[in-house]
């Protein structure tokens, strides 16, 4: 009986470290980034599972939250905080709820690219006994005008996009630099993960319908890493959204004497040619 006993624990212990550990991502969504003309956009922070609208996790008060226009003094970039403009949500997912924020009514109104960009508070992960801290990207154009898309934020980690991140045909390939304090990173693993269930903004949720079903749970997170220049290239097989993270390129390898995993996340948007 004993023996019986000790087989079955086993295979229990087993099958729970064989359960897949799909990705974190932290989200910066509005429903659409290359506008005809300027307007008052709405943008939801989220820390989330979005393929499978699985579980939020809840996010702290956020350090920076920050766009980047190209249409400052003198032809330079001009950079507005964003951080007063944040109010908390709470953004319910299919499995559960959690703490998000949402900035309301933000003007895009010249023409050009604006690139948002989120600092969030270290989020600390129980089961790993670490912090997770996903320093996002989002770049959102008006009227067709290209500008600043390309050129690096200065970030401690960032995904740098070598294509408009906001001009993508189904089918496109999409490149990118990881940097670490503006160097790129070598070898690096790069999560991908489609967003399955689109938010929907008047309900704070995601919507329980899925575009896509995945074969097999590695194809969930697909894993892909950066050459000896840093670069990352993807080929995108299904419209929609697609979050690219660097895992634990950042520089800030600690925090509140715990191992910090700094990630760089850059999202973008494919569209299908009709």
């Amino acid at each position: 009986m004993k023996k019986a006993i000790f087989v079955f624990v086993g295979f229990f212990v087993s099958l729970l470290v064989s359960v897949p550990a799909f990705a974190h991502f932290q989200m910066i969504y509005t429903p659409e980034i290359a506008l005809e003309k300027g307007e008052k956009i709405d943008l939801k922070l989220v820390f989330t599972h979005p393929f499978e609208a699985g579980h939020t996790m809840d996010m702290g008060k956020p350090q920076q939250f920050f766009v980047i226009s190209q249409r400052g003094e003198e032809g330079k970039p001009k950079k507005t905080d964003l951080l007063g403009s944040l109010k908390p949500i709470t953004w319910k997912s299919l499995t559960n709820s959690g703490k998000a924020y949402e900035a309301t009514s933000v003007k895009v109104r010249s023409m050009g690219d604006y690139v948002f960009c989120l600092v969030p508070e270290p989020y600390y992960e129980a089961e790993e006994d670490i912090y997770i801290q996903q320093i996002t990207k989002m770049v959102l154009n008006v009227a067709g005008i290209p500008g600043n898309w390309a050129e690096p934020v200065g970030l401690p980690a960032e995904i740098v996009p070598l294509d408009k991140p906001y001009a993508l045909w189904t089918g496109n390939l999409f490149r990118g630099v990881v940097l670490s304090n503006g160097k790129p990173v070598p070898g690096a693993d790069v999560e991908v993960e489609y967003m399955n269930h689109m938010p929907e903004m008047n309900k704070n949720a995601f919507a329980k319908k899925a575009k896509a079903e995945a074969p097999q749970d590695s194809f969930v997170t697909m894993t892909i890493k950066t050459d000896a220049n840093g670069m990352i290239t993807f080929g995108i097989p299904k419209a929609g959204w697609w979050g690219f993270c660097a895992l634990g390129v950042g520089p800030d390898d600690k925090y509140k004497g715990k191992e910090n995993s700094q990630d760089a996340v850059i999202w973008i948007k494919a569209v299908d040619m009709k």
